[in-house]
This record gives C-alpha cells, structure tokens and sequence, in this order.
C-alpha cells in the first residue's frame, strides 16, 4: 500500500562509506542441475539451514528493494541517492541468483519448500502494507544482523564450508561480500527518514527474527522429508547450530540495540576487502572463480586456478 510522501530528517547528515563504491556485480556462478541439496558432507542440518535462509531471499529482497526505492523519492542527498541504487542492484542480483537456487534444492527432491515460499509470500505481501517507517526500521535492522551472517560466514568459512559445494560456497561467501559493502545503506536511509531510536530497535527484532524464523521453518521442512528429526544425532546438530548462530550473530543485534549504534562500527573482515580487490582485477565479463572449498584456508578465489 503507498504511503504519504514524506520529508527528509531535518536534522539527518550523511557520513562516507567504509568502502569507496558499492559495485553491481554479475551473479555467474552456473549450479548444476543435479546439485545436492545435502551439500555440505556430513551436515545435514547445516546444509538444510542455508537451504531455509536462501528460501527467504527472493522474498526478503524485492521487498527491501521496493521499500528503499520508495523511500528514495524524498532524500536530498546525492550520495545516499545513489547508495540506494547501488544497494537495490545488488540485492537484486542476489535474489534472482537465490531464486535459482531453491528451484534446483526442490526439484531435486524438495518440493515441500514451496509451501513455505507461498506462507512468506503472503507474510511479506501484509509486510508490504505497513509504515514506510516499519518497513524502514525491518530493513535497516535485517541488515545489522547480516553484518554478524558476513563475520560469521566469512571469518568461520574454513569450518562452515569445509568440502562443501564450491558453487554454494562461493556464492554465499560473495553474498555476503556485498552484504557488508552495502551495510551502511539501509540504517542511512532509516536515519534520513526518521531516525527515532525505538522504531529501529524495534526493527532489529523485527527483521532479524521474522527471516530467521522462515529460514529455520524451511530448514525442519527438508529435515522432515528426510524423516531424520527423531535421530539423536541430528537433534544435537539443530542444538549445535542454533548454538554457534546465536553466539556468532547476537553480539551485532546486542549492539544494534544501542542508541549510538552506527554500523560504520563494525570492521570489515580482511577476507572481504580482499575479495573486493581481486574481483576489481578480472576481466570484464569474466565468470567470477570458486572458492576451493578443500583447500586449508579457502582463499579468495583470484589470481588462481578456477575449482571445476
């Protein structure tokens, strides 16, 4: 539903990105028809969690993408004009690479999915009718909990992704390349709107559970068709995962909380920056390389031989 125009913050400043420019990429990582859902060997309940939050994405993200479009029409400030641009290309380019994704994860036995996809279709379709202001807060809170999904996914790759897929790998580990090089955009666009502290506590919540709820309701789905749920062994991986989530990503949404917080406060992984630096040297059109997954330290994937 549209929402009364509104004016810019009065009091609203913008302040320079930690990054020079946040680039619009081309998504070409090619996954093969008969990918495994189960791709990470040994992890059942790992490899059906990312299943469940890539779910989400197609949903999640053109309704980001919609939400930080409308609130552009009133922001007076050049640069964060054109962060929103940059922010809603990127986006777009991850959901329509996830959207692919999960059509291989349910055809290749994993049809019940799409029964989550129609209960957050019509979850975001009433998310869709609220404030300006809420959709505003969910999305600048969504996006501080991702900056804990970047630092846990990229810092903890080597435990995360270890003999994992190199096609999923990858492309989760370059999603959340850009998920921390776009970081500062959706709070921005929040403080020029409103900037009252509350909503946006609020919207940590808010965005931060509402996903991790559909991503974990995706992933019992998979684990019921697997008919696995009763088995010792994978209600302690459900524990241990849920676990190591928490302790890895509830420290950002605890400092989300605070009224100072800023995410230009969070330091940007060395992995990432690097990431950014050889990508900026392929050739243009040039398919972006994977990421060796057998590999000890999983390095950034440049100046390397591709992984086949």
């Amino acid at each position: 539903m549209s929402q009364a125009p509104y004016k810019q913050a009065e009091n609203y400043r913008y302040a320079p990105k930690q990054v020079d420019e946040i680039i619009i990429r081309q998504f070409t990582f090619e996954f093969p028809d008969d990918l495994n859902p189960y791709w990470i060997p040994g992890h059942v309940v790992r490899s059906h969690l990312f299943n469940g939050f890539s779910l989400t994405m197609p949903y999640l993200e053109p309704f980001l993408v919609k939400t930080m479009r409308e609130a552009s029409a009133a922001i007076q400030v050049p640069e964060l004009q054109e962060d929103i641009r940059q922010f809603n290309g990127q986006e777009a380019s991850h959901y329509k690479c996830h959207r692919r994704l999960n059509e291989i994860v349910k055809t290749n036995g994993y049809e019940e999915l799409a029964e989550v996809e129609d209960r957050m279709q019509r979850s975001y379709k009433k998310l869709g009718g609220r404030s300006l202001r809420t959709r505003l807060a969910y999305s600048a809170g969504f996006e501080c909990m991702t900056n804990g999904f970047t630092h846990w996914l990229i810092t903890k790759r080597r435990k995360l992704f270890a003999h994992a897929d190199p096609h999923i790998s990858s492309f989760w580990l370059m999603h959340m390349v850009e998920e921390t090089e776009h970081k500062t955009v959706a709070f921005d666009t929040y403080m020029a709107h409103s900037g009252q502290y509350l909503p946006r506590a609020m919207g940590v919540f808010h965005g931060s559970f509402h996903v991790l709820g559909y991503g974990f309701i995706g992933m019992f789905a998979a684990l019921r068709k697997d008919a696995v749920l009763q088995q010792p062994r994978v209600v302690a991986q459900v524990i241990r995962e849920t676990c190591s989530l928490i302790w890895n990503v509830g420290p950002y949404l605890l400092r989300a909380l605070s009224p100072r917080h800023n995410p230009r406060g969070e330091v940007d992984p060395q992995w990432m920056q690097d990431w950014i630096a050889g990508h900026a040297s392929l050739p243009a059109g040039a398919m972006i390389p994977l990421v060796d997954t057998n590999t000890l330290d999983m390095p950034v994937p440049f100046n390397r031989a591709p992984v086949t």
